[in-house]
């Protein structure tokens, strides 16, 4: 999607300084993937303690089918 937007230089040169990045297309793309990253952890944090497991699960057991150890 091509778009126009007006960025604060400021704010785009520290960006720059510190990721190493050199174009504002790549800025532009890190900044709203890690936004989108953020926000759906965010989302997975509100669900703490609201998720209600059948009283027969065995997290242990379904740790060692996946190969996790305790």
């Amino acid at each position: 999607m091509r778009t126009n937007i007006v960025l604060d230089d400021e704010l785009v040169q520290q960006a720059f300084t510190l990721t190493g990045i050199r174009t504002k297309r790549e800025l532009v793309h890190l900044a709203l993937s890690e936004l989108v990253q953020r926000r759906r952890k965010k989302d997975l944090l509100d669900l703490a303690g609201k998720v209600k497991l059948h009283p027969d699960f065995d997290r242990k057991a379904m740790r060692r089918v996946r190969g996790y150890s305790d």
